[in-house]
């Protein structure tokens, strides 16, 4: 039942799902456009994505809260965005590691929450994999940037990059995914009980 529930909060917002990814791919294409932009315009532009991807999740855990499922996975990810966007923001001269530090803890904590997301929908939905995909690559990123904090600011633009237009495209197919969902439950959420 727990699971009916967030997958039907999932499925009203799939239009907040979307404009993650959205804004996600913008910021991947941004950051291989210009590759050779310092570290501190591409920190102010990951700034901006963190900070309009929790605000999405803010908004989505906000119009989710009427139901009885817990809202507080989208809270955290919602205000680990925000943290990150506002502390990018105050900070732009941040020295390179600490930002990748502050970049890979962020993907690997939200890569986590989406992976258990995924599980607990596991036999709710088709194609769960996609979410637990998109997990798992956040997962792979954040672990790869821990690993490997000493490259180059043009290679930490195009991993960055990659990751972000990858997990952007899984989000925006996930969106659909749910739109699929909630069109598909809207005639029995609607019908007389």
């Amino acid at each position: 039942m727990i699971a009916f529930r967030m997958l039907d909060q999932l499925s009203r917002n799939w239009g907040w799902i979307a404009l993650r990814g959205v804004a996600a791919v913008i910021f991947g294409v941004l950051a291989f456009a210009w590759p050779g932009v310092t570290l501190v315009v591409l920190a102010l532009f990951f700034g901006a994505y963190a900070l309009i991807d929790g605000i999405c999740a803010l908004v989505a855990a906000y119009r989710g809260r009427e139901g009885s499922t817990p809202v507080w996975p989208l809270v955290l990810i919602g205000l680990l965005g925000v943290a990150a966007g506002i502390a990018t923001f105050l900070w732009p001269e941040m020295t390179a590691l600490a930002l990748l530090m502050f970049i890979a803890f962020w993907a690997l904590l939200i890569g986590i929450a989406q992976i258990a997301a995924a599980i607990r929908l596991r036999k709710e939905i088709d194609n769960e994999w996609i979410l637990g995909t998109s997990g798992a690559l956040s997962v792979l990123f954040g672990v790869l940037m821990i690993a490997s904090p000493g490259a180059g600011a043009l290679a930490v633009a195009w991993i960055i990059g990659g990751y972000s237009v990858a997990f952007g495209l899984l989000l925006i197919v996930l969106s659909l995914r749910l739109k699929k969902v909630a069109d598909r439950m809207a005639p029995k959420l609607s019908a007389p009980v």
